[in-house]
């Protein structure tokens, strides 16, 4: 328990069939968007400006049954996965079947999470040159970035309950310890969670249904691919 901590503020038993049944419906192909829809990229004022510097100069095309190492969640009415795969986003019939790209492009786009009521996602992009949380309705009629600046990294987040609020672990440039912040959809104003020592990790976020409590995984010391416990 040392290693661990609990903060009062839904996935933690979720996340085992969750994950269990992407495994199962990901034999697909990968459908991408039809010629003339832009790749169906999110529009919104926020990309008109293209700020990713990098210039795509040519495309690969592929088919793909099977994907590893992705981010996956189910929408509130049970339906629909929606999942991460080589910097894109797709939406996928929970029944399985042929996945529909949402995002194209040089973006590196993951960790996508609905909202509530389902109508949108959140997730982590590079679009704007440096990573960023971003919120995406799912009919394309808006696309908002909700964190600024190039110099952070994002990772897991996920909506609270209301759907006007996202915790997301941020982390002051690689290597820095991610600590977990809430950010208003709207306004982008960043509010701590938790206090604790520099070197301490909080990632993970899973909200409970009624929105009183915060599950998360936290460590202490620098991070490696090789562990070793205990730690």
């Amino acid at each position: 328990m040392n290693a661990t901590r609990f903060l009062t503020w839904r996935r933690t038993m979720n996340a085992l069939p969750r994950a269990a049944a992407v495994a199962a419906m990901l034999s697909v192909s990968l459908q991408a968007p039809a010629a003339g829809q832009g790749g169906r990229q999110p529009g919104g004022s926020n990309n008109d400006k293209k700020p990713l510097p990098l210039q795509s100069a040519r495309k690969a095309s592929f088919t793909a049954t099977k994907g590893t190492w992705m981010s996956l969640d189910v929408s509130p009415d049970g339906r629909t996965i929606v999942f991460d795969l080589l910097g894109d986003l797709y939406t996928l019939p929970i029944t399985g079947g042929t996945a529909t790209r949402i995002t194209e492009g040089m973006a590196f786009d993951a960790q996508p999470r609905f909202s509530p009521d389902g109508e949108s996602i959140a997730f982590i992009s590079d679009r704007s040159g440096g990573d960023n949380l971003w919120t995406m309705r799912l009919d394309f009629t808006d696309t908002t970035q909700v964190t600024r600046g190039n110099s952070s990294l994002y990772l897991s987040p996920e909506w609270l309950p209301d759907g006007e609020h996202i915790v997301v672990s941020r982390a002051r440039g690689l290597g820095g310890a991610a600590k977990l912040q809430i950010y208003n959809v709207r306004r982008g104003t960043p509010m701590p969670v938790i206090r604790t020592p520099a070197s301490f990790k909080t990632v993970g976020a899973a909200v409970t249904p009624d929105g009183r409590y915060i599950w998360y995984a936290g460590r202490s010391g620098d991070w490696q691919y090789n562990a070793l416990f205990p730690q």
